[in-house]
């Protein structure tokens, strides 16, 4: 009977040891991703502990402290009968919330959250991604965890809670207790007080309960405009005022042989700089880079704008900044209001294509695509064993799509084929992928033999492109999608820089190029060189046009942004609040012009979602 009583406290400390264990788990499963001491791994533990597990599981616990509220009235109320479903809810949300946070942080380094629901429509990513046996693992110990944590609330809450005097006073005392820790974590619970000073990414996030950060991620309206409303709108306005100047044609530097070349993009996947050795990359895995940057216009502080091919795609082909937490691919509703470069090359009488070697159906790619004009689209169902090196017994394939020395070939013999008129094409690369498997064996480490192998292919298919005629007319564009975290961290802005060359007879001759740009910068500094107007490319900066005074690059990801400068650069964890690492010290100025800029883009995408409704109500 005694217990009985006291279900409440047998409740909480089983709870508390769930999310122990859910600290430990993560820990060690993420060993790899950064180095800390067990000092560091202990005080993490003891800073989530006190910080946030004794709140988040006041919270959880809600439900079964009414129902034992309620007894006080309906002393005949069948407790554990009313609580088992609830219980069961709970048991598989927080097993299926922990086991997910330690296992997609290997690989996104940021803690769950609801961006997460907009990847879950397209599963078909994880499973290329991992293995079979990967996923089943990983499912055991969800059902395991699930069901460790649900028997034991069962089991300790008790049928019927006795109602007499004592039981009555302790419910009634124990509510003062759950009425602080609910008004306690509403009013000061916030992840960045779970920091050390240390600002160990890995040890701050372990520290953080993955249930709060998943459900504070969770946004109930649609008012894009209060997503990170930081700034009163003065202050927004006169901190946004300049970063982005309207549209000019002047151009200060002629890059370009004619204004109206024939365009290869070469997307490439994951490649940022930490693959390129003449921007502080690793040697030796991108020879071909090597081998082509002096031949070429070699951007040198050309920065990504996100960490998902979704956000860079558009990023690349609208010209548009990333959103942290939205997927502008996705989001088919705004497609309407985006620029798109292939529309831009249409008015012009260009020919459009994008070749994408795998299934387009992931993210919303083919929709985005031919929203976005490009009206020749090749999959992985466009290629065939007789036209295009692709083995009949299926050994040109791997867990994406079509490898991609067979998918830059067919590029090239597209090339080929061009006669009359203008073109724009884009070839994507998908083979520096996990789980990076690819039919190359020059370097021992896998990962890095994938993107090496990705090199080795579209130095192949530029060596091939330099042999047909219609190499004096073209402008190969080779850039990545955003960059892969091989050894690092976000804390790193390496992660953000990458590589962009521009090559191709209409070249006009090569060079460096020191100015510092985003990626979505391509297109208004692209279509400029051509002459073509790029005045609807509002986030979009001709870097060499007389108006853009002030270089800088903004990148963000779920978790965080970067700001960086000709002072230094600044990284600022969004869910934190906190600044994660400023070099060198800076006044302020430099988060506070980042936080201007997503404020004001989300401002942006609320305006968009505004003419939009507008245009399905006429």
């Amino acid at each position: 009977m005694k217990r009985d009583v006291h279900y409440l406290e047998y409740l909480y400390c089983h709870l508390l040891v769930i999310f122990l264990m859910g600290r430990a788990g993560f820990l060690l499963n993420n060993v790899g991703v950064q180095h800390i001491t067990l000092s560091e791994s202990l005080g993490a533990c003891w800073r989530g502990f006190v910080g946030h597990d004794l709140m988040v599981t006041a919270f959880l616990l809600t439900v079964p402290w009414l129902m034992g509220l309620l007894t006080l009235r309906y002393p005949a109320l069948h407790l554990r009968a009313w609580l088992t479903p609830y219980y069961i809810f709970m048991g598989f949300a927080v097993a299926g919330i922990i086991v997910g946070d330690a296992v997609m942080y290997e690989y996104w380094q940021f803690k769950l959250s609801a961006v997460v629901l907009s990847y879950a429509s397209s599963p078909e990513g994880a499973g290329n991604s991992v293995s079979l046996a990967y996923i089943l693992v990983r499912v055991a110990f969800f059902l395991l965890l699930a069901f460790w944590t649900i028997i034991p609330c069962i089991l300790f809450t008790p049928k019927i809670l006795p109602a007499g005097r004592t039981e009555r006073l302790w419910l009634r005392n124990i509510s003062i207790i759950w009425t602080f820790l609910l008004v306690s974590g509403i009013c000061f619970m916030r992840q960045g007080d779970v920091y050390g000073s240390s600002r160990k990414q890995l040890a701050d996030h372990a520290a953080v309960n993955p249930v709060y950060a998943f459900v504070s991620s969770i946004r109930l309206s649609d008012d894009y405009s209060r997503r990170y409303d930081y700034l009163s709108e003065g202050d927004r306005v006169d901190l946004f005022r300049g970063l982005y100047p309207e549209p000019a044609d002047d151009i200060q530097d002629t890059l370009l042989t004619c204004s109206r070349p024939d365009v290869l993009v070469v997307f490439m996947e994951s490649f940022g700089s930490r693959f390129v050795q003449e921007i502080g990359g690793l040697p030796d895995v991108a020879p071909g880079w090597s081998r082509l940057i002096p031949e070429g216009i070699f951007w040198q502080n050309f920065y990504s704008n996100s960490f998902r091919t979704d956000r860079g795609t558009v990023s690349t082909f609208s010209g548009y900044v990333s959103y942290p937490d939205v997927s502008l691919m996705k989001q088919t509703k705004f497609h309407a209001t985006l620029p798109s470069l292939a529309r831009s090359f249409r008015r012009q009488g260009y020919e459009t294509a994008y070749i994408y070697a795998g299934a387009m159906t992931n993210m919303g790619k083919r929709q985005y695509l031919e929203d976005m004009d490009f009206c020749r689209l090749y999959d992985d169902t466009s290629f065939s064993a007789a036209g295009d090196a692709f083995p009949q017994d299926g050994s040109g394939r791997g867990s994406w799509g079509i490898y991609d020395s067979i998918s830059c070939q067919k590029a090239c013999r597209l090339v080929a084929q061009w006669q009359e008129g203008h073109h724009f094409m884009v070839v994507q690369t998908i083979s520096s992928h996990e789980p990076w498997e690819v039919p190359y064996h020059r370097l021992d480490d896998k990962v890095l033999n994938a993107f090496a192998y990705s090199d080795y292919s579209v130095a192949c298919m530029v060596d091939s492109l330099r042999k047909l005629p219609q190499w004096d007319n073209l402008l190969v564009i080779m850039l990545p999608d955003h960059g892969y975290l091989y050894q690092q961290t976000f804390d790193d802005p390496g992660f953000f820089h990458a590589p962009m060359l521009w090559l191709g007879g209409a070249v006009r001759q090569p060079r460096r190029m020191d100015v510092l740009m985003n990626q979505s910068d391509l297109a208004a500094t692209l279509l400029s060189q051509m002459e073509i107007p790029h005045d609807e490319y509002r986030w979009s900066r001709n870097v060499l046009s007389r108006t853009y005074t002030y270089p800088f690059v903004y990148c963000n990801y779920p978790a965080g942004m970067l700001f960086a400068d000709s002072t230094g650069f600044s990284l600022f964890d969004l869910a934190g609040d906190v600044a994660i690492l400023e070099q060198p010290a800076d006044d302020g100025n430099r988060i506070l012009r980042a936080k201007a800029i997503l404020q004001s883009s989300y401002d942006q995408l609320e305006e968009n979602r505004t003419i939009t409704m507008n245009h399905q109500t006429e």
